[in-house]
């Protein structure tokens, strides 16, 4: 399997094939809008509006699996982001990453890219994964990690 044998749902419902991605990098992470980490949706779209036209796709997904953070519906959420952080990157269905109901392209991204100490269960919200524009997972980036500090990472991998 790679990155684009997966397909997701967009906040209206319909299904997006990754392989519509294929040839750029994407950045993929879980958010919540109720989390300390929220703001991060303004680096995120920062990153997107620098990037965008160079071959950088944002993917987010909605998740309430960290102490109930996005509790909103979908359009809850998209509204939020819209109306509060600009958010035009594609925003997807609110999803699980852990568990027996994760989403299968959460088991897959951490099967690609462990976490800390090796450990593949995702911690909190606003976990980042990137994906070179060949498809394969370059790295994984803590909540902590501000979207900014991954400008030099994705430089190199739309160079690649």
């Amino acid at each position: 399997m790679t990155i684009y044998d997966y397909t997701v749902q967009d906040m209206q419902g319909q299904e997006v094939a990754l392989e519509q991605y294929r040839g750029k990098a994407l950045l993929i992470t879980n958010t919540a809008s109720k989390c300390g980490f929220t703001p991060q949706f303004e680096g995120l779209e920062s990153l997107y509006q620098k990037y965008q036209e160079r071959g950088l796709v944002i993917l987010g997904f909605p998740c309430n699996q960290f102490g109930g953070q996005d509790p909103g519906s979908n359009d809850q959420i998209l509204d939020f982001c819209v109306k509060n952080y600009g958010v035009s990157f594609p925003m997807h269905q609110k999803i699980d990453v852990n568990g027996s109901g994760a989403h299968p392209l959460f088991d897959y991204l951490k099967k690609e890219a462990k976490g800390a100490l090796g450990t593949s269960r995702i911690k909190w919200n606003f976990t980042k994964f990137l994906i070179g524009r060949n498809g394969e997972v370059i790295g994984r980036y803590a909540p902590l990690t501000k979207p900014e500090a991954l400008e030099q990472d994705i430089e190199k991998a739309l160079a690649s």
